[in-house]
């Protein structure tokens, strides 16, 4: 009798052995895939998840607006003189006028609500300030050096409201930072001249405020603010 109670009891382990294993190996079989290997293709982060990267010729949205408007609805404002337009006492739209050639650069006029409102300028590109300084025939005059397509160029901020501005030469401004203040119209602040921004682009690093060209040749030392992307918009 006992000998049959041991052999019940070792047929009993072995099976129960032979049901365990049978079961492990089931359950290893429904276990999620392991992450298919790195081909090179699909990068992977450290905790071996692929992750998606992103198409290597896409630009971030600061390299796609490397330049930006001076004032905000800026194609609007340009009604009275645009880059390249000759002007004279006698056919000039802003009148009285003191002054005779072709504009260098561009004019942004202020709206009629704008007129006794300080109006903030913002600098168009990134780079450090050349100058700060009165100027006669703009009062306050800010020239920034920048470049454009890998070239140096100056950007001219005329008609600036000196005291507002808080940086000073060698300082750096960055495309879309406020410099400071329009002039109030017919003061000192714009030397006599209605409330606008003359903004001007000078080609290479020279600083040149120059308003007006006295012949054709010397304007293609200029560019037209609003052929480069962005800025009158």
């Amino acid at each position: 009798m006992k000998k049959i109670i041991i052999i019940s009891a070792i047929l009993f382990l072995a099976a129960f052995g032979l049901f365990s294993a049978l079961k492990k190996n089931n359950s290893l079989n429904n276990f999620p895939s392991a992450p298919a290997a790195n081909t090179g293709n699909s990068p992977q982060n450290s905790s071996g998840n692929v992750s998606v990267s992103q198409p290597q010729n896409a630009l971030s949205d600061q390299n796609l607006n490397s330049f930006q408007p001076s004032l905000d609805r800026a194609s609007e404002r340009i009604t009275k003189k645009p880059f390249g337009i000759f002007v004279s006492p006698q056919n000039s739209p802003v009148q009285p006028e003191r002054f005779r050639g072709w504009h260098t650069g561009t004019d942004f006029e202020i709206f009629p609500d704008e007129l006794d409102s300080d109006i903030s300028v913002r600098a168009i590109c990134s780079g450090k300030i050349a100058v700060k300084r009165f100027a006669s025939g703009y009062s306050g005059v800010l020239v920034q050096s920048c470049e454009l397509d890998n070239q140096p160029i100056t950007a001219i901020y005329g008609h600036l409201k000196l005291a507002s501005i808080s940086k000073n030469a060698g300082d750096n401004l960055s495309a879309g930072e406020t410099i400071g203040l329009l002039g109030k119209a017919n003061s000192a602040e714009t030397d006599g001249e209605r409330k606008h921004l003359h903004l001007g682009v000078h080609k290479g690093s020279a600083t040149n405020i120059l308003g007006y060209a006295q012949s054709q040749t010397e304007l293609s030392n200029w560019i037209d603010p609003c052929s480069i992307a962005s800025v009158c918009n």
